[in-house]
């Protein structure tokens, strides 16, 4: 399923914040794990945090600790709080749902679809 409304990015200085969220279906919120994904020009996708079905959350070593991921359940919304903003977080941002697990990571995060996704800048 590719989400719906994906948006909260934007341009920050370094040391700021933004919440990010993006919408799924009622059916693929509770049964699947659910992931933000970020991808920079000419790289590949990179796995940034996933949370599964019972709220096991898991993060990337970049952004562990300063990076919070959440959930709606009552309007199934996805939610990333980032914090301490680096210019290397500069990214287009998107979520991916996959199949439910015991982990909340995915080692081969998939490329955004379309316009998916919301852009991130971190900038002086």
């Amino acid at each position: 399923e590719v989400p719906s409304d994906e948006s909260g990015g934007g341009m920050v200085q370094p040391g700021g914040s933004l919440r990010l969220s993006c919408a799924f279906s009622r059916y693929t919120f509770r049964n699947s794990v659910l992931h933000w994904i970020r991808k920079r020009p000419g790289e590949e996708p990179e796995w940034v945090s996933g949370i599964n079905f019972s709220g096991v959350r898991d993060y990337a070593d970049a952004v562990r600790g300063r990076f919070g991921i959440s959930r709606d359940m009552d309007n199934n919304i996805l939610y990333l709080q980032m914090n301490s903003l680096r210019p290397e977080d500069t990214a287009l941002y998107y979520c991916v749902n996959s199949a439910p697990s015991m982990s909340a990571r995915i080692t081969h995060p998939p490329d955004p679809v379309g316009g998916q996704g919301t852009q991130v800048t971190v900038s002086s």
